[in-house]
């Protein structure tokens, strides 16, 4: 029997996670029957929209309705061929972040509208609880940016208008908790509750418990924000967008060293760490588009497509929770072999 008379076979799909729009590439025989002959790939009720054909590999975009699949199909005259794939749902759209998503130890999900410099929104920070409601909160702050928890649960807040760090108690007090921290974009608590700032305009501020106010390290200036993460090693990483396409992850230590500790990224932005070390990257990659798994080994891998992104966070189960210019998402995270849990003060 020749090779366009077969059913499809799919051999691999790269990566197996995508947000709406992503690319995926598959691997296979008989994807294409004959340049005569139409393949199709279905996302439930939608078709997706083939970006490069072939009998051994196929460039498939996600279709915008597809949120929450679970299962692609490749059908051709000669049959078809269903595999597993997750594409991300959608949590909350007509938002606006910049930066990760935090997420609390119940799972609630807190995201910002940011807004354009100077631009005062009606609702700057939204809350989206386990029943994936979108809830408005009571939080003037302009321009809100970077989102980080303290070990008892308070939200604290970064401004890139006026660079100030403000904090939100679980009353809903808002407070301003630090001044002067230039750009204010990036933040994150270590393990001893310091406060870290990263004006991006090239410092990273440290904020005492008890208020003192140190300068940590310094970076080149970034175009865009400074995105800051704890590894479980301690070490602090940052990531300082500029218009290079060949921007690094930095590893700083606790003596406030410098390191470019992965680099060749385009636009990297937010991170998030699992408990295994395992360090994940909003960034492009190879041309690709998405989130990157670095291991504590330098080994890269594309692990969810999409366009867009900016942030990401672990919530307190299995999912992962997806931010890009407009829209949270969410994906279950279940890779064998690997455990994600937040990491909290």
């Amino acid at each position: 029997m020749s090779s366009s008379s077969q059913a499809p076979v799919v051999l691999s799909v790269e990566p197996s996670f995508a947000l709406p729009g992503g690319e995926l590439i598959v691997h296979g025989r008989a994807l294409l029957s004959s340049m005569h002959q139409t393949t199709h790939v279905v996302f439930v009720n939608s078709i997706a929209n083939l970006v490069f054909a072939s009998a051994t590999k196929l460039v498939v975009q996600v279709p915008d309705s597809a949120s929450g699949a679970d299962a692609m199909t490749i059908a051709t005259e000669h049959g078809s061929v269903s595999v597993p794939v997750t594409v991300a749902s959608l949590l909350g759209d007509e938002l606006h972040p910049v930066a990760n998503p935090a997420v609390d130890e119940h799972s609630n999900i807190y995201i910002t509208f940011s807004g354009g410099r100077g631009q005062s929104v009606p609702t700057p920070l939204y809350r989206i609880d386990d029943s994936s409601v979108l809830r408005p909160m009571s939080a003037e702050v302009m321009n809100p940016t970077s989102l980080a928890l303290d070990a008892v649960g308070n939200l604290y807040i970064s401004s890139r208008h006026d660079g100030a760090v403000y904090r939100l108690t679980h009353s809903g007090e808002l407070s301003t908790y630090a001044e002067g921290m230039g750009v204010a974009t990036g933040i994150a608590f270590d393990a001893a509750g310091n406060l870290y700032v990263g004006d991006r305009s090239g410092t990273i501020f440290k904020i005492a418990p008890s208020k003192e106010i140190f300068v940590f390290a310094t970076l080149e200036p970034s175009v865009a924000a400074y995105h800051l993460a704890f590894s479980p090693n301690r070490n602090l990483y940052v990531t300082a967008p500029s218009t290079s396409s060949n921007d690094c992850v930095y590893e700083i230590n606790p003596q406030g060293v410098v390191t470019p500790w992965f680099e060749r990224l385009g636009r990297p932005q937010g991170m998030a760490f699992d408990d295994a070390g395992n360090l994940y990257v909003v960034a492009c990659w190879q041309g690709r588009r998405g989130v990157l798994r670095i291991t504590p080994q330098k080994d890269a891998t594309h692990v969810i497509s999409g366009s867009g992104l900016v942030g990401l966070a672990f919530d307190a189960g299995r999912s992962l929770v997806l931010a890009t210019t407009n829209a949270a998402y969410f994906v279950p995270w279940n890779i064998p072999g690997f455990i994600h849990r937040p990491l909290l003060p």
